[in-house]
């Protein structure tokens, strides 16, 4: 495989969703697909944000929950300010809006994106000393990649969140977090 390809990064371990009723998707993955527990981030706070290079107060919260191995995550922004996460509201999209790919070396994953020819749209800076860019790989809907080196402690955060879903017994769907 070539080293210029986006999947040379490493595996998928995220499917994003921002959905245009964010409770009814909640519901849906909880009481339909049996997902769950989600824990609730509200209101998260990225430094150094910016939209397509152009600084971005977004104000946006998530849940995360497992399905075996693979997290979801739901998004919804409570700010109109410019975001991949508003434009596509704007444009009345549903399903897959991005698939995330944990990396520990962020230089060396933006390089593989710009020789793949992926663009980065939106950036920030993760609590803890992590980084996370959203590429277009220029292939249509549903072909934003988020690439994120988590911060301190963030993959045994995930670790916790995946072992908290195995056996899960449909109680206490969603629970919030810091």
């Amino acid at each position: 495989m070539s080293a210029a390809m986006i999947a040379s990064l490493g595996a998928v371990m995220q499917i994003a969703y921002v959905p245009s009723d964010f409770e009814a998707a909640l519901a849906f993955w909880t009481r339909t697909m049996g997902v769950g527990p989600f824990f609730a981030l509200d209101h998260v706070q990225l430094e150094d944000v910016k939209y397509r290079g152009a600084p971005a107060q977004i104000d946006f919260s998530m849940v995360i929950g497992y399905w075996g191995d693979i997290q979801i995550e739901l998004i919804r922004q409570h700010n109109d300010a410019p975001s991949i996460y508003k434009a596509w509201r704007d444009e009345g999209r549903e399903g897959v809006h991005h698939v995330c790919i944990l990396v520990d070396d962020m230089a060396a994953a933006r390089a593989v994106c710009a020789r793949a020819g992926a663009v980065v749209v939106q950036e920030g800076k993760v609590a803890g000393g992590g980084e996370v860019i959203y590429v277009d790989t220029g292939g249509g809907p549903g072909t934003l990649v988020e690439i994120l080196k988590t911060g301190a402690g963030g993959r045994e955060f995930f670790g916790m969140m995946r072992e908290a879903a195995r056996g899960w017994d449909g109680t206490d769907p969603v629970r919030k977090l810091g």
